[in-house]
């Protein structure tokens, strides 16, 4: 199963702070875990709010919102994809994040095919195949 694993803002990351180099060393060992372990598949950190777009869609035209946004624990910092085989397993594997001056992540299993039903026709099916494959060539 895929899970994306957010990682929550907070104060410091929604004021731009920048990790340290002893942080960064840190995540980077943790990294090298998660890479040597077949887990992670992607990962990034994220600007602050501030440096980013809301898109806001309802009847009219899109109304886009300039950051920032909301409580700094609301938003997000960053995020890995990992490909584990339960979120039992990414609950164990997130609870050694590195993050010894406080924070939080939030574990999220992506949708599969097969949670779509009967919505997804074989026609739907095809498409996706064909999408995911010309992202594979990219």
């Amino acid at each position: 199963m895929k899970v994306m694993v957010i990682v929550k803002a907070n104060a410091d990351s929604e004021a731009g702070r920048m990790p340290s180099e002893q942080e960064l060393a840190a995540m980077g060992a943790y990294n090298e875990q998660l890479v040597a372990a077949g887990i992670m598949l992607a990962g990034e950190g994220l600007h602050a709010t501030q440096r980013g777009r809301r898109i806001h869609f309802g009847s009219g035209t899109p109304r886009v919102e300039t950051g920032p946004f909301g409580p700094a624990g609301e938003q997000i910092a960053g995020f890995w994809l990992w490909e584990v085989r339960s979120l039992d397993e990414a609950t164990e594997w997130a609870s050694r994040a590195p993050f010894s001056a406080g924070g939080a992540l939030e574990l999220r299993p992506l949708i599969s095919a097969e949670d779509f039903g009967e919505a997804f026709t074989p026609e739907l099916q095809q498409q996706e195949q064909r999408l995911r494959e010309q992202l594979d060539r990219a």
